[in-house]
């Protein structure tokens, strides 16, 4: 089998240990924020126009975007333990225009209504944009587009023949290693439109002020255990005893189990694992150039994702993809040793010249992760309930899309985004334990088969494509 960059080129041991040493076991970008007061829970019994539960993006946007079409509602977040704390606080800070995790995952799944998605995906991005200029919101919002990177030679020339001289620019592997000096590159693709970055931790919190500032009422440290269609509306009850009467509720806890049994089995929880460095210096940020600042990926199946935060670290993530059985999700898991020493093998032999550069923080995250691959929604109870998840780490931008799209259906609308095939089909459901555990290890075999046979998919990765499960980066 073909060996990969990252094999052939594997920093010394002693290089990965000492990067490592002393890094904080804890999400930087939540570290980066100053301390607030927790908000109260949920006590005794209330009732309220819409309820949503999570606050994670999804929640937030919802809660925040349903007030701005009715200020006149009355709308409850409840959060179970603090707002940003789960995916929305430890994810990359791309902000990505798709709603489809990607064209050819787009292409595959709803290929007839593809460049309504794509105009539908870049209009959202847009007004994020706007949103965030409009009201001074200080997140750290970079327009700068992003980077798909070859680093082998069979994947230069799909990455040539999506250049379009305007939005989408193919530089080959000297001129794009002039734009970021790695060399593991062998050519590159800057989409220039459509990714912008973000501080994530810094656009929950700004989030979570704007609901508030909105009249949004938002309690952490209140979990709901479950709820129940009522006479007259939804009731939600409390892990604490409390409980909140709805007229219409909105789900958001995308990686968690969800409160409709039926989507149950819809999404499984799949770990990422992420580092990121000290502050590079003027000497080590100009080592690599850059000078552009935007995302990278690189173009694998098992791929990683980077860039610059503000203050110029590098945030270094992504290639293994980690299922527990059972679907569990357990802070044990977030501190993974083989995970944080083969993302720092990779990324000395990415950037070599940094030799020398330490990882401050470490951290994990749970993806919501669906047999199609972006997400799904759905209704319940006559349509008082309406439920987005299934992102598959590709949600910051599209949370505020699938919040609009709830709020549409909550509101009985027939509109653009509820026409959509994405949005009236839903995705297969993964086979309840203990079939789940083996067949996801399967794919993740599979895919790193690929990876080392030049990007050719095997027997069971074709099968899957043909019956519609299948995954390309």
């Amino acid at each position: 089998m073909h060996s990969t960059v990252f094999e052939r080129r594997r920093p010394d041991a002693r290089i990965i240990a000492e990067s490592l040493a002393g890094s904080r076991l804890a999400p930087f970008w939540l570290d980066d924020l100053p301390e607030r007061a927790t908000l109260p829970a949920l006590q005794g019994t209330a009732n309220c126009d819409l309820a949503i539960v999570g606050g994670g993006y999804t929640g937030l946007w919802t809660a925040l975007l349903a007030k701005e079409r009715d200020p006149s509602r009355r709308v409850v977040l409840l959060e179970g333990k603090s707002v940003g704390w789960a995916a929305s606080g430890r994810n990359g800070g791309f902000v990505e225009a798709s709603l489809t995790h990607g064209e050819k995952n787009g292409e595959t799944r709803f290929g007839d209504e593809l460049d309504t998605l794509t105009a539908l995906g870049m209009q959202n991005l847009d007004e994020i944009h706007a949103t965030v200029e409009s009201r001074g919101w200080a997140v750290d919002f970079e327009r700068v587009g992003s980077f798909a990177v070859a680093t082998e030679p069979y994947q230069v020339a799909e990455l040539a023949a999506a250049h379009d001289s305007e939005t989408e620019l193919f530089f080959d592997a000297d001129a794009m290693r002039a734009q970021i000096n790695s060399p593991t590159y062998q050519g590159g693709l800057w989409s220039t439109r459509d990714t912008a970055l973000v501080h994530p931790g810094k656009l929950a919190e700004t989030l979570l002020t704007a609901c508030l500032d909105a009249g949004v009422e938002v309690h952490e440290s209140s979990p709901v255990l479950d709820l129940q269609a009522q006479r007259d509306g939804i009731e939600l009850r409390l892990k604490n005893g409390a409980r909140l009467g709805a007229d219409r509720v909105a789900l958001a806890t995308n990686a968690f189990p969800s409160l409709l049994k039926r989507y149950r089995l819809h999404t499984v929880p799949v770990y990422d694992y992420v580092l990121m460095t000290e502050p590079l210096t003027d000497a080590q940020l100009a080592s690599i150039g850059w000078q552009g600042r935007q995302g990278v990926a690189d173009s694998a199946n098992q791929f990683h994702y980077y860039r610059l935060s503000a203050d110029n670290r590098i945030l270094w993530g992504g290639y293994d993809a980690i299922y527990h059985f059972g679907g569990r999700i357990r802070p044990e898991y977030d501190d993974r040793r083989e995970s944080y020493e083969k993302l720092a093998s990779h990324f000395f032999t990415t950037f070599p010249q940094l030799e020398g550069v330490r990882f401050s923080h470490r951290w994990a995250g749970v993806i919501d992760t669906c047999s199609r691959f972006c997400a799904f929604h759905a209704t319940a109870h006559q349509g008082r309930v309406a439920y987005s998840a299934g992102f598959t780490g590709l949600g910051v931008a599209a949370t505020r899309f699938a919040a609009n799209v709830m709020l549409d259906q909550l509101a009985g609308e027939t509109t653009e985004r509820t026409s959509l095939d994405m949005v009236t089909s839903m995705p297969l459901p993964f086979p309840p334990e203990p079939a789940t555990y083996p067949a996801v290890q399967s794919v993740r075999w599979a895919l790193d088969r690929a990876d080392h046979n030049q990007g050719t998919r095997n027997l069971f990765l074709r099968t899957l494509d043909r019956v519609g499960l299948g995954f390309d980066s």
